[in-house]
């Protein structure tokens, strides 16, 4: 029972990952068996700890036994809980009981349920007939009869029911042309006629069969009215009405009793359900035996920090073995991530988290994200007004309800109101303020072929390039770092398409400047030789990584498959780029947009404009456009960026107990 049963993380995998991703180490605690419920009690409580399947972790011993115990508290933490919803306290956040006594409350509580759930379905099973009996007798308080004579009538038969209100015309006809059967209404609403039909018992079955034709529907009342029908359902209406009024004082009285015991009852549920996962601690746990002994072994992934500590402290025990073991194969797990990032870009690991965690070798993308949302966001919505809108409300949103949304709206807003002195717009006016930069709809650059073409989309697109380049460097980080260095090298997005798509962002910077270009031969260097190695990436990367490589399809297809292979990546590479221009396009358009405002507000004609309008336009555009512009960033953070360095297949980190259930 020593080192064979205990594994540490991957090496390398401690200096490779991330610094906004917590490191973590495999930690194996290992000791007699009666020994389990201290070491959880007094040890694994304390710290976080997600703790693995130790059979699925040590499937290279041979001689280790799952536990077969069932949970004695798991069924009384159920209850416990469907009580606490309904009566418990939620300020008690404190386990402030102990276990049996927690039991005897429960139990206590839930036999006090029992007898009032008793008393309430023998009530209500009363109310229910007596309901039933009111709504079938209800109909015919037109009829003034003693309802009770009738019910006992021998010689003459009768029929209580209803019939379509079509055919209460033809009723009347059969009725008047035979007289041995007399039709008492009493009530008529839209659908149908109510009533009852009296017939000498002789006639019944003739009677009987005319009536049938024209859809009579026969109603059977009970043998349990008294008086008239009028008098019938008001003593019926009385039983119903006390009958609600004991359901509900009963209820009141159940509730007013537990409600005065709501901090036990909370106490007690907290106190089973921690019981109860202390206990489950046993199923992730594997038994062996040694010299006669049975030990248990319990393995999880804990934080650098905890799993030192929680080692040194289990050190002091004779009876407990500690150890973080360096042997990778002997481990099945892969370390689950915990992202640690700064408060102020943490609420942007929510878009992290829609796509996937990182995998733990993996760059954590939080900051590039917060960074490049936020200002995107604000050059296409680039209004110093609106922003501080955007930058006060999210920040008062975020600070009384915790909502991580707003939180992003307020960063977005931030930067929207830089962009909007960059542009000199504020809630639409472009001459409240000179633009410290230029005017969206203004700016004009002329460029060579090309011609005049708006400065906002020039430089648009080359902040497109320099992000799509700042994303092969982050896939080549991560490719690396994964010990892929065929990927890091030879793929669209790794070192080859790197330069390839550096060398053409070069050419067309130096084109459009007036710069002098390369020489032909460096021009096929930078571009003939990157696509070629894109082009021969598998073999390469088998090279590389040592790895046999097989070309099932032959050299004939290798090169057309490598040649629309080539027009795809070139393809991908222009569409990307251009992408960007949708940048421009907003900033444009939301200045656009925000001119129409000013000209419907009288703005244009040199007037005082109308400040409703203007305040309603303003509404507007920031409610339409706010949440186009929000979505288009969105896309362009998956799809171009995402797509280009980050897969997100890591794992969360989700310790067996929190910090604050070890409360």
């Amino acid at each position: 029972v020593g080192s064979e049963m205990c594994i540490r993380d991957r090496p390398g995998i401690k200096e490779g990952a991330a610094k906004l991703i917590e490191k973590m180490k495999f930690i194996s605690v290992i000791g007699p068996k009666d020994q389990l419920d201290t070491v959880t009690r007094q040890y694994l409580c304390r710290y976080e700890i997600q703790l693995e399947n130790a059979m699925g972790e040590l499937k290279h011993l041979n001689n280790i036994t799952p536990n077969a115990e069932l949970n004695p508290y798991r069924e009384a933490a159920g209850r416990a809980a469907e009580i606490a919803a309904l009566y418990g306290s939620k300020a008690t956040t404190v386990r402030d009981m102990d276990v049996d006594t927690a039991m005897e409350r429960i139990t206590e509580v839930q036999n006090r349920i029992q007898k009032a759930d008793r008393e309430t379905d023998a009530l209500e099973k009363e109310l229910k007939k007596e309901r039933g009996l009111l709504d079938a007798v209800s109909p015919y308080q037109e009829l003034h009869f003693d309802i009770s004579r009738i019910l006992h009538f021998k010689e003459v038969r009768f029929r209580f029911g209803r019939l379509p209100v079509g055919y209460y015309e033809r009723l009347k006809t059969y009725a008047y042309d035979d007289a041995c059967t007399i039709f008492e209404k009493c009530k008529e609403t839209e659908d149908y006629v109510w009533g009852v039909y009296f017939v000498p018992a002789a006639e019944a079955k003739k009677v009987d069969a005319i009536y049938a034709s024209l859809h009579f529907e026969r109603i059977h009342l009970e043998d349990a009215y008294e008086g008239t029908v009028d008098e019938a359902c008001r003593e019926l209406k009385e039983k119903t009405d006390a009958l609600e009024q004991q359901i509900t004082a009963v209820r009141a009285e159940l509730a007013k009793e537990l409600n005065g015991m709501s901090e036990s009852i909370s106490a007690a549920s907290k106190t089973l359900a921690y019981e109860s996962k202390l206990f489950d601690v046993r199923k992730l746990a594997a038994f062996t035996k040694a010299k006669n002994e049975t030990f248990f072994i319990l393995c999880g992934w804990m934080e650098n920090k905890e799993a030192d500590l929680l080692k040194k402290e289990l050190e002091e025990d004779p009876d407990i073995f500690c150890t973080l073991e360096e042997n990778p194969d002997r481990r099945v797990s892969i370390p689950p991530t915990r992202l640690k990032n700064p408060k102020l870009i943490k609420p942007f690991e929510m878009f992290i988290q829609m796509y996937g965690l990182p995998n733990y070798q993996e760059f954590d993308p939080t900051l590039f994200v917060a960074l490049s949302y936020s200002i995107i966001f604000g050059a296409m919505f680039g209004d110093a007004g609106q922003g501080l809108v955007l930058l006060i409300g999210g920040y008062l949103l975020y600070h009384f309800k915790k909502i991580n949304l707003a939180a992003v709206l307020s960063s977005c807003g931030f930067f929207s109101t830089i962009f909007g002195l960059l542009y000199g717009s504020v809630f639409g006016f472009e001459d409240w303020i000179p633009a410290l930069w230029l005017r969206p709809t203004e700016a004009m650059t002329n460029l060579p072929v090309i011609g005049t073409l708006n400065t906002v989309f020039v430089v648009t697109i080359t902040i497109g390039m320099g992000l799509i380049l700042l994303t092969m460097i982050f896939h080549m980080i991560n490719s690396l770092r994964e010990k892929r260095p065929g990927e890091a090298l030879f793929d669209t997005n790794g070192l080859a398409g790197f330069v390839f798509y550096g060398a053409v962002v070069a050419v067309i910077m130096l084109f459009m400047t007036g710069h002098t270009i390369p020489a032909a031969g460096v021009l096929v260097v930078m571009f003939v030789v990157p696509l070629l190695v894109i082009v021969c990436k598998e073999p390469l990367s088998a090279l590389v990584e040592k790895k046999k490589y097989q070309d099932e399809n032959g050299p004939v297809m290798f090169v057309v498959q490598g040649f629309f292979e080539l027009f795809e990546v070139c393809l991908s590479y222009f569409s990307n780029t251009l992408s960007f221009v949708r940048i421009g396009a907003f900033a444009v358009s939301h200045a656009a947009m925000m001119q129409v405002v000013m000209m419907l507000a009288g703005a244009e004609n040199g007037q005082a404009p109308n400040v409703i309008v203007v305040i309603v336009g303003n509404l507007v555009v920031m409610g339409m456009e706010g949440l186009i512009v929000g979505i288009q960033v969105f896309r362009l953070q998956y799809y171009e960026f995402f797509s280009r360095f980050y897969k997100g297949d890591g794992r969360k980190f989700e310790p067996y107990l929190s910090k604050e259930e070890n409360i």
